[in-house]
């Protein structure tokens, strides 16, 4: 019997001193994954004054959202998104690749895609 895993992680990393946002989505998301991830993502970002945010979203396992996911994730953007510098996307699919233009008219900041986590990385933390 195979296990349906889905929703995501989030959490902070670092690379020598420069510190970011870690976010792996795997499978399909659901509404009920956002009522758990975002105030999680709230809380993070209630106690910063002035973000300027820069983040890694795996997107290696992600299969994509649920309607009303999909409405939650559009939503956090529109939210939260003028407080993100540059976000870097992981991931080979076509789909994510568009997924992430899309993405780039959302927040303030710079987005864009790879297909592996160390040019991602580089160019994120590249100044």
């Amino acid at each position: 019997m195979d296990l349906l895993r889905h929703g995501l992680s989030v959490g902070i990393e670092r690379s020598d001193n420069n510190y970011y946002l870690y976010i792996k989505a795997i499978g399909k998301l659901t509404h009920e994954d956002y009522g758990i991830i975002v105030p999680m993502i709230e809380g993070a970002l209630e106690g910063i004054k002035d973000p300027n945010i820069i983040a890694l979203i795996d997107g290696s396992e992600f299969e994509g959202w649920e309607i009303r996911a999909a409405w939650d994730d559009f939503k956090l953007s529109l939210k939260h998104g003028s407080e993100f510098k540059k976000v870097a996307v992981i991931g080979n699919k076509k789909w994510l690749q568009v997924g992430s233009k899309i993405g780039s008219w959302l927040i303030s900041g710079r987005v864009r895609q790879f297909e592996d986590n160390n040019t991602a990385l580089q160019w994120l933390l590249d100044k």
